[in-house]
């Protein structure tokens, strides 16, 4: 079953509730929060603080991915401001095993991610201390970025894997998704699709979410 992470980032911060009560009005279950530092990635962007305050608007899954270095120093204060799942990157870090322990102390989902150009097989041995497993389709740092088909051995990769492991792992792609190319991604495995400007920039938003979800 595909599910639709709607990335904040995009969205019209001036009526950030209302753009938020759009999605999962109409079926969108994740909601993707980017986490950005500055160093790991060349941009800064949500920190917990606006995330606890999204929090208390709505009831959707908190899809919180952190594009930060070193990530256990912060795993604590997105636990606390409402994660369900927290999502790490591979490069960012040579504690994995601690890091993904340490979500998982909170009783949250744990997620992993790759660039482009990692190669996912790097991922393949946490996959059974996974629930999610992210795949960027754009070098991350920057929404509006477009979709690289580069990086589709990985997400085939990781596809391959979770079946051979027979876990419920969620297999997102993350950038540069949209309308025309979501089925390409379906295709591979994709259950969870991230989509930005294609959905809060849309003049139907409600009709483009169900669109994703078909």
């Amino acid at each position: 079953m595909i599910k639709l992470a709607p990335s904040v980032l995009a969205a019209d911060f001036t009526c950030l509730g209302e753009e938020i009560k759009k999605v999962y009005e109409n079926g969108a279950e994740y909601l993707h929060l980017d986490v950005m530092d500055g160093m790991f990635v060349p941009n800064i962007s949500l920190g917990p603080g606006m995330i606890a305050s999204m929090r208390k608007v709505c009831d959707i899954v908190f899809d919180v991915h952190l594009m930060i270095q070193d990530p256990i120093r912060y795993i604590d204060d997105f636990a606390k401001a409402g994660a369900d799942i927290i999502t790490f990157h591979y490069e960012a870090c040579d504690n994995h095993k601690e890091v993904i322990d340490k979500i998982h102390s909170y009783g949250i989902r744990a997620g992993m991610s790759v660039k482009p150009y990692t190669d996912a097989n790097l991922m393949v041995p946490f996959l059974p201390d996974l629930e999610l497993a992210l795949v960027m389709t754009v070098q991350p740092g920057f929404g509006g970025q477009k979709f690289m088909y580069e990086a589709m051995p990985n997400l085939e990769k990781l596809n391959a894997a979770i079946k051979e492991l027979g876990k419920d792992i969620d297999l997102e792609v993350d950038g540069g998704i949209n309308l025309q190319n979501a089925c390409v991604v379906k295709e591979r495995g994709a259950n969870v699709l991230v989509a930005g400007s294609a959905v809060f920039g849309a003049d139907d938003v409600a009709g483009t979410v169900r669109e994703f979800l078909k």
